[in-house]
């Protein structure tokens, strides 16, 4: 089986670009999670197949709970993918005869994606395998990808750099009289001239969202349909959220919260700016976000219940008077933080009723985000690796005070 690591120019032909060792932490996590609930998984999803071969193509990977056991590639396109355990397939109904031609036994119990797969897909996967049980692989791979490697680490934190510089040149892109889109167009292309790859990825049923969000004064109290942490109407309903076109306005807040996806690993970060001193509710606010992420930072180690950090924002909050404008104002989102890496919404979760722990390897975004009428959407959001002592890492590192882009 190849194991080196991807070259990204041209069309290798290596199906497997993470190294043998790193694969191996992957799958021994996967496994773990599995923890005996069925017999081998079977992943489909794109967001999970990356996770485990480093690349992403059509088909799927079959994954024996034995410990060791090589997983399975079963691959419709690209068809010049090669290696060892790759076979090329046009439908899933091959797939069990090729198991028993590589000597493997049927499963008597099967693990699919049953939160990600449609109905059609689900169906048509579980008569491949006949009288098999079937459990949700779902939640064994969000348990598995919650804990990153320090490879995964890395990637996160060459995003997070990235991403960085492109906030710092952020008040160099405003021009006077731009309305929020008309920046945001200029963020998006900044970004992908220092080479974000444009993909967002987003865990969850029904999310949507173009590159990111960029809101301004009252559009950002307009609620969204969907589970971020801020809304906004959009250019039109068929997306509604984020900028509307709105002009920018003297001393009110712009709140930039856009693409880290630069390595396939996403960092989220969200930072402020003003043209011209900002309102001193809206500096108290911004101080105020920032004071929970340090807080919670040092509150996030190892065995830190997600509940109560979120406890605590709350209570931050409220003791700087802005517990009615907390993470919304008509709408109100239901948690501070989340996990990120290949997506975003990933666990753990910093919400009331998480019954996450936090664990070393752990990569999660503050978000404690403030809406004020009359004035706007105002807070920071910075990415965090939980670390085995110590509080957390940030990673996300852009000036956090209200910039000024004149």
């Amino acid at each position: 089986m190849q194991t080196l690591f991807h070259d990204h120019h041209g069309a290798d032909p290596r199906l497997l670009l993470l190294s043998a060792e790193e694969q191996s932490m992957r799958l021994s996590r996967v496994r773990a999670a599995l923890d005996g609930k069925a017999d081998a998984v079977l992943l489909r999803d794109n967001a999970n197949i990356y996770y485990v071969c480093g690349r992403v193509f059509s088909g799927y990977v079959y994954i024996p709970a034995v410990e060791d056991a090589q997983p399975i590639y079963f691959v419709r396109r690209p068809n010049h993918l090669a290696g060892e355990q790759v076979d090329l397939i046009r439908k899933p109904e091959e797939i069990p005869a090729i198991l028993a031609r590589r000597g493997l036994k049927a499963p008597g119990c099967i693990a699919l994606e049953l939160g990600a797969l449609s109905f059609d897909a689900a169906t048509r996967l579980m008569k491949v395998f006949g009288d098999a049980e079937v459990v949700d692989a779902t939640p064994v791979m969000r348990c598995a990808r919650a804990v990153k490697t320090p490879y995964e680490i890395e990637k996160l934190k060459a995003s997070g750099r990235k991403q960085t510089l492109i906030y710092e040149r952020i008040p160099k892109l405003y021009r006077e009289g731009m309305t929020d889109v008309e920046l945001q167009i200029e963020i998006e292309r900044a970004l992908r001239l220092e080479g974000c790859l444009g993909q967002f990825r987003v865990a969850g049923d029904e999310m949507e969202l173009f590159m990111g969000n960029v809101l301004t004064g009252d559009n950002a109290d307009n609620p969204s349909p969907y589970d971020f942490a801020m809304g906004g109407a959009g250019l039109d309903p068929s997306i509604p959220v984020g900028a509307n076109g709105s002009m920018i306005r003297p001393h009110k807040p712009v709140m930039v919260d856009v693409n880290g996806n630069f390595t396939g690993y996403m960092t989220d970060m969200t930072r402020c700016y003003s043209d011209g001193e900002p309102e001193e509710l809206t500096r108290k606010a911004n101080e105020c976000s920032r004071r929970i992420c340090r807080e919670l930072a040092q509150l996030g180690r190892p065995g830190a219940e997600a509940k109560a950090l979120y406890k605590r924002a709350v209570e931050i909050a409220e003791e700087e008077g802005f517990g009615p404008n907390f993470m919304g104002y008509r709408s109100h989102a239901g948690f501070v933080g989340h996990g990120v890496g290949i997506e975003v919404n990933e666990l753990p979760v910093i919400a009331p009723r998480s019954r996450d722990v936090l664990e070393a390897g752990n990569v999660i975004a503050l978000e404690p985000k403030f809406v004020l009428p009359g004035i706007g959407a105002v807070g920071i959001e910075n990415t965090y690796v939980v670390r085995a002592d110590g509080p957390m890492e940030c990673i996300t590192l852009a000036r956090e005070e209200i910039t000024d882009l004149d």
